[in-house]
C-alpha cells in the first residue's frame, strides 16, 4: 500500500511491522495473557496496516471479515503509538464493552501505561439540579417512576460517574430519566449551584486528560454539529481517530448534519414554561392561557396530516394543504409566548432558559420555512432535502444534507492525523467506491482482510423455491410456510430477521399459532416485547428459542455456539421507496448520469445484508444455515452480485439438503448456484 509523504516530525520510516509480528505471535504477550488468543494472519496484517497509517498520520479504510479480531488489530497499535486517541463505536453497549473489557485486556497484555476515559452524551448522566427539582416538585406520572426515582436518588450517593448504565435496576427507557438528566437547552452551565459536582463536566474533564477516549458515533457527530458534548474540544489535540462499525457513519452523520425541529419539542417547552412561570412569576402572566394557544397550534400542525405515520418531501405537500397556514400560526403563537417570557426572564434563571429555548425553536421553524420558500422558488443553494415526518402524536420538520461528504471533509481538515475507518462490511465484492463516495474519502487507501472461518464447511446458503414476489400481500405468510420445516429441523435456535415492523408482527402472530398447533416447544421472542439486551440474554439462556427482529437485530448482535443455528432473512433490505432523502439522492445521481439503483440502492442493500448474514457464524466452531427467502436473489440480474458479496457458503435450493445440514454429520452438499 502506498504511503504518502508524512510530516517531518513523523518520518514514514517508523515501521512497526516487526513489533506487531512479535506482539501477535504465538509466544507474544497477547497469547500469554489473553485466554483463547490464537495468532491469525489477517489480524496481524491488519494491525501492521493500521500501525503504518498511525505512523504516517494517514487515512485507512479497513474491512475485516467476521472473526478477524479487528478490535485487537486496532487497539494494539493505537495504545502503543496512537498518541491521543479518539475511539468511536456504533452503540453505547459497544462503548461499554470496549471500555470495561477489551481495552483493559489489551492494556494489561502490553503493559501499556495509557489512561482511558469513557465519554457519553449528557442524557446518560444524572443531573444533580434536575434530580433535586424532580424530588421537590414530584411531577411523576406512574408508580413505577416513584420507585425508580428512589433508586436513582440512592445511586447518586455512591456513584462516582453518574452514568445511568451502572444502574441496571432502572430500565434505560423509563420516562423518569428525562426528568433527572439535562439537555443542552436545560443545562444551567457555570451558573448551576452543582457545577463543581457535575458528572457531565467531570466526564469531559477526564476525557481532556486521558490518552484514549471512547465515544460513540452519535456523540461524535452531534458534537461536531452542536459543539455540546465535549468531543469538539478533544479534536484539536487528537493524533488518531478510529471509527469502529464505520459502516454506520453515513447514516449517523446525515442525522446530525441536518436540522430537525418537532412539535414534541414545542410541547415540552410549554410544559416547562407553565411550571417555571407558576413557580417564579405567578403574577407575571396568565401562564395557562399563554401556553394553551401554543400547544393548540402545535397539535393543529400535526393534524394537518390525517394519516397515522407518513413521510413527505416538501414538494409532495399540496400548496393548498392546511400544513402551511398551520406552520405560520405555530410560529406566530410561539413568538407571542417568547414575548411574554422576555418580560419575565430576569425573575428566574429557569425562565430565562425557557426564553432562549423558545427563540431557538422559533429560529429553526423560520429557517425551515425560509428554505422551503427558496426551494419552492426553484432555489436550493445548500443541497438540502426538506421533508416532514408525522408520527402518531408529533410532527418533525427536517432539513437533511443531500451528501455529507463535503461537510465531513471540512471536519477532517486541519492538522494531519490518522483516520481509521473499520468494519466487517464496507465493500461490495472488494469495491469500496460506494462507501468512499458517501464519506468523501476519495483516493484514500482501502484494504480488505478475509475472515479466517471455513464458510464452505461451516455454513450453507439456502434460497427456497416458489416464493411469491416480495411486494405481494401474502408474502410474509409464504415466508413462514417455508421457514417452519427449517425451524423444526434446527430445533428452534433461529433468528428471523425482517425488513419491516409490520412483517415482524405478522410473523410473530403466525409462529405463535403454528407452535401451539404443532406443539413445538420453542420459546418465541419478539422485538419490542423487552429491551434488546434482555431478549438476547433470554435467547442465549433458552438454547432453543426463536427470535423475530427488524433492523436493530441485523447488526451488533453476537450469539455464539449452538443457541443460533439458523438465520432467516425475509427479503433483501432495500430502503423504503417513500424515503424522501433517498429519493432526492437518487434524483441527484441520475442528473449526473449515474444509475441510482446500481450506484446507491444496491450497494446499500448488500452492505446491510452482509451485516444480517454476519449474525450466523461467529467463531471457528459455529455451524448453521442462512436462509434468504427473497426470489429476486435468483430471478434478477443483480441477484448474482448480491450473493457473490456474501461469505462463500456452500449453496442449495433443496429444502431436504438444507434440513440435513443440521444433522451433526457433515453432509456433502452439491452447490446449486454456480459462480
Amino acid at each position: 500500500m502506498s504511503q504518502s509523504a508524512s510530516p517531518a516530525s513523523h518520518p514514514p520510516s517508523e515501521n512497526h511491522d516487526a513489533d506487531i509480528a512479535r506482539l501477535f505471535d504465538a509466544t507474544g504477550p497477547l497469547s500469554q495473557t489473553v485466554g483463547g488468543f490464537r495468532p491469525r494472519q489477517s489480524q496481524t496484517e491488519m494491525a501492521k496496516a493500521i500501525a503504518g497509517a498511525i505512523a504516517g498520520r494517514q487515512t485507512l479504510i479497513a474491512e475485516a471479515g467476521t472473526g478477524t479480531g479487528k478490535t485487537f488489530a486496532y487497539l494494539v497499535p493505537a495504545l502503543l503509538w496512537g498518541g491521543k486517541v479518539i475511539l468511536s463505536t456504533g452503540t453505547k453497549n459497544l462503548q461499554d464493552q470496549l471500555y470495561l473489557r477489551d481495552i483493559p485486556t489489551v492494556r494489561k497484555a502490553l503493559n501499556a501505561p495509557v489512561s482511558v476515559a469513557l465519554l457519553k452524551g449528557r442524557a446518560n448522566y444524572v443531573c444533580h439540579f434536575h434530580l433535586e427539582r424532580t424530588l421537590q416538585n414530584g411531577r411523576l406520572t406512574s408508580r413505577d417512576d416513584v420507585g425508580y426515582l428512589r433508586e436513582i436518588s440512592r445511586f447518586m450517593k455512591t456513584t462516582s460517574s453518574g452514568d445511568k448504565a451502572e444502574l441496571s435496576r432502572v430500565p434505560e427507557t423509563a420516562p423518569v430519566w428525562n426528568l433527572v438528566t439535562s439537555t443542552r437547552d436545560t443545562c444551567m452551565g457555570a451558573e448551576c449551584q452543582y457545577y463543581q459536582d457535575c458528572f457531565v463536566m467531570k466526564a469531559r474533564k477526564e476525557a481532556q486528560q486521558a490518552d484514549v477516549v471512547v465515544v460513540n458515533h452519535h456523540l461524535f457527530f452531534a458534537d461536531v454539529a452542536l459543539k455540546d458534548n465535549g468531543v469538539a474540544e478533544l479534536l484539536p489535540s487528537a493524533n488518531t481517530i478510529i471509527f469502529d462499525e464505520a459502516h454506520q457513519l453515513p447514516e449517523t452523520a446525515t442525522l446530525f448534519f441536518g436540522e430537525t425541529v418537532s412539535t414534541s419539542q414545542v410541547l415540552e417547552l410549554c410544559r416547562d414554561v407553565l411550571a417555571e412561570g407558576l413557580a417564579h412569576a405567578r403574577d407575571g402572566a396568565d401562564w395557562a392561557k399563554v401556553v394553551a394557544t401554543v400547544e393548540r397550534a402545535a397539535r393543529d400542525l400535526r393534524l394537518a396530516f390525517p394519516q397515522d405515520i407518513v413521510r413527505f418531501a416538501v414538494n409532495q405537500i399540496a400548496p393548498s394543504s392546511a400544513f402551511f397556514p398551520a406552520l405560520d400560526k405555530l410560529r406566530e403563537e410561539l413568538q407571542g409566548m417568547t414575548d411574554v417570557l422576555e418580560t419575565q426572564a430576569e425573575r428566574a434563571e429557569t425562565i430565562e432558559q425557557c426564553r432562549s429555548r423558545a427563540i431557538e425553536i422559533g429560529n429553526k421553524l423560520a429557517a425551515w420555512n425560509n428554505a422551503q420558500s427558496a426551494a419552492a422558488g426553484g432555489d436550493n443553494p445548500h443541497d438540502k432535502v426538506l421533508w416532514v415526518e408525522a408520527f402518531s402524536s408529533s410532527l418533525q420538520l427536517h432539513q437533511t444534507p443531500l451528501s455529507i461528504a463535503p461537510i465531513f471533509n471540512k471536519q477532517r481538515e486541519g492538522s494531519p492525523r490518522a483516520w481509521i475507518f473499520t468494519s466487517a462490511t464496507l465493500a461490495v465484492k472488494n469495491d469500496f467506491n460506494h462507501y468512499t463516495s458517501q464519506m468523501g474519502l476519495w483516493n484514500e487507501p482501502a484494504q480488505s482482510w478475509p475472515s479466517p472461518f471455513d464458510y464452505g464447511n461451516q455454513g450453507l446458503l439456502y434460497v427456497p423455491d416458489n416464493l411469491p414476489q416480495p411486494n405481494s400481500y401474502e408474502y410474509t405468510d409464504a415466508v413462514i410456510d417455508a421457514a417452519l420445516p427449517m425451524i423444526e429441523a434446527a430445533g428452534g435456535r433461529t433468528f428471523l430477521l425482517c425488513t419491516t415492523i409490520r412483517a415482524v408482527n405478522r410473523a410473530a402472530e403466525r409462529l405463535r399459532e403454528e407452535f401451539e398447533k404443532r406443539k413445538l416447544p420453542f420459546p418465541l421472542m419478539v422485538q419490542g416485547e423487552s429491551g434488546r439486551t434482555e431478549l438476547l440474554d433470554r435467547f442465549r439462556a433458552a438454547g432453543n428459542a426463536v427470535l423475530i427482529g427488524s433492523q436493530s437485530f441485523w447488526e451488533g448482535v453476537d450469539v455464539r455456539g449452538e443457541a443460533l443455528s439458523l438465520v432467516i432473512i425475509d427479503k433483501l433490505p432495500f430502503s423504503p421507496p417513500d424515503d424522501p432523502v433517498l429519493a432526492a439522492r437518487i434524483d441527484a445521481m441520475e442528473k449526473k448520469g449515474l444509475n441510482g439503483f446500481v450506484h446507491h440502492q444496491l450497494p446499500e442493500a448488500i452492505i446491510n445484508l452482509k451485516q444480517g448474514a454476519g449474525r450466523l457464524i461467529r467463531d471457528e466452531r459455529d455451524r448453521g444455515v442462512l436462509m434468504i427467502c427473497d426470489p429476486r436473489l435468483i430471478s434478477k440480474p443483480y441477484g448474482r452480485r448480491i450473493w457473490q458479496s456474501l461469505p462463500p457458503f456452500t449453496r442449495t435450493r433443496d429444502p431436504e439438503v438444507a434440513k440435513a445440514f443440521f444433522d451433526k454429520q457433515a453432509v456433502d452438499v452439491e452447490p446449486a448456484l454456480q459462480d
